[in-house]
């Protein structure tokens, strides 16, 4: 056995012992930057996600019954027990065949009031009233009589492997995820919304990746999640290698891509939520949006007709910023101070995308359709290949 393999064993059997699947790091992919603690959107301090993930059954499709591979995953930008704290975003879309609710208002105000929540397509709208329900449940704004709000809610297609039509996403499972909500490290792969996801021709799902920046005397966190339900397995590249292309010639009959459908190769969809310490103002978080395709460049995705590619960032800073009817000030960081934030944010959205595929697991789901995990060993000896393993 070599020496990388060897490594990676030990790694697996280190993060199995502790509950943890290794990460893309943790095989020797060589990323770029400095991470925070936990390399997630929760090095961000106060931000929190929770999941709930829904698998039952095996075999042919029975609408209404399953088999059903979903879920949910909330994201509190100052967690859920501060309830209504509005902060600064904005949001961007690549390619717009998807759907996030409540962005206009995003835009029109400069303000997420909300949680993010991420699902399936078919599921938007039980999870928008759901979010609305637990809202009037817990007092969410705190005793004003007279509100209004547009819960953010996003959505890719796991049509493939998901009885999506059978809507199996509940109220519960919606209070499931708030309830799981937590900081610290956070699962990854076949987990929340991600669960029946597929991405670059592998089993995608959940993924998340931070930065450190510091930008004269003080210190910044860039935090990214990702929902990676996007691209060709040719187009995937780690760390500047081509592992689709080399992948392919080389995986055995029992990895090959799975049965056509009605899905083109490469449609599907990525959602990315980007959190930061960093006093930015809503503008400057559009331009903070604007960078996440760099990143997902980087891994092989182009925004494809049949992909729905929406982002949205927001900074924690600036906490008492929004006010109804007093003035309030707010701490800027110049325009000039925040590129290596842009470079912060497309470093963690590749990592993150990477980090979903490490961690996905094969799964099956409706009629036996299958999307197989990205095989470690291969993965290993493909970047040692092409010397970009650290040893």
């Amino acid at each position: 056995m070599n020496r990388i393999l060897a490594i990676f064993i030990t790694l697996l059997l280190c993060s199995q012992a502790y509950g943890q699947k290794p990460r893309a790091r943790d095989l020797g992919v060589p990323f770029v930057g400095t991470t925070g603690k936990f390399n997630a959107i929760t090095d961000v301090e106060g931000v929190e996600i929770g999941y709930s993930t829904i698998i039952s059954g095996n075999g042919k499709n029975i609408v209404g019954k399953g088999p059903v591979r979903t879920g949910v995953t909330a994201i509190f930008p100052r967690g859920k027990a501060s309830k209504f704290s509005p902060v600064f975003a904005n949001w961007y879309s690549l390619n717009g065949n998807g759907e996030m609710t409540g962005t206009t208002w995003v835009t029109e105000s400069g303000f997420l009031e909300t949680p993010i929540m991420i699902t399936n397509t078919n599921s938007v709208g039980e999870v928008r009233q759901a979010v609305l329900k637990w809202f009037v449940d817990t007092n969410w704004y705190q005793g004003e009589e007279m509100w209004y709000t547009y819960p953010v809610v996003a959505e890719t297609y796991d049509g493939f492997l998901n009885d999506i039509y059978g809507f199996h996403v509940k109220e519960k499972h919606v209070l499931e995820a708030f309830d799981n909500a937590k900081g610290g490290q956070i699962a990854e792969g076949n987990v929340g919304g991600g669960t029946g996801m597929m991405c670059l021709g592998f089993k995608g799902g959940t993924g998340t990746s931070s930065r450190i920046v510091q930008i004269k005397d003080s210190t910044y966190t860039i935090g990214a999640l990702v929902q990676a339900n996007f691209g060709r397995r040719n187009s995937l590249t780690i760390a500047g290698v081509p592992v689709g292309l080399e992948l392919k010639d080389t995986l055995n009959n029992q990895l090959v891509l799975p049965p056509q459908s009605y899905r083109q190769e490469g449609d599907g969809s990525i959602i990315v939520v980007i959190a930061t310490d960093a006093p930015l103002l809503p503008f400057q978080l559009k331009r903070i949006a604007h960078r996440i395709p760099l990143g997902i460049g980087k891994t092989g995705g182009y925004g494809t007709n049949g992909s729905g590619d929406i982002f949205i960032a927001f900074s924690t800073a600036n906490s008492d910023s929004f006010q109804r009817y007093e003035f309030s000030g707010a701490d800027i960081l110049p325009n000039d101070l925040i590129s290596p934030l842009f470079e912060a944010t497309v470093q963690a959205v590749e990592e993150a995308i990477i980090n979903a595929m490490v961690a996905a697991e094969t799964m099956e789901g409706i009629n036996g359709n299958k999307s197989y995990a990205l095989p470690h060993d291969l993965l290993i000896e493909t970047m040692k290949k092409y010397n970009r393993i650290q040893k």
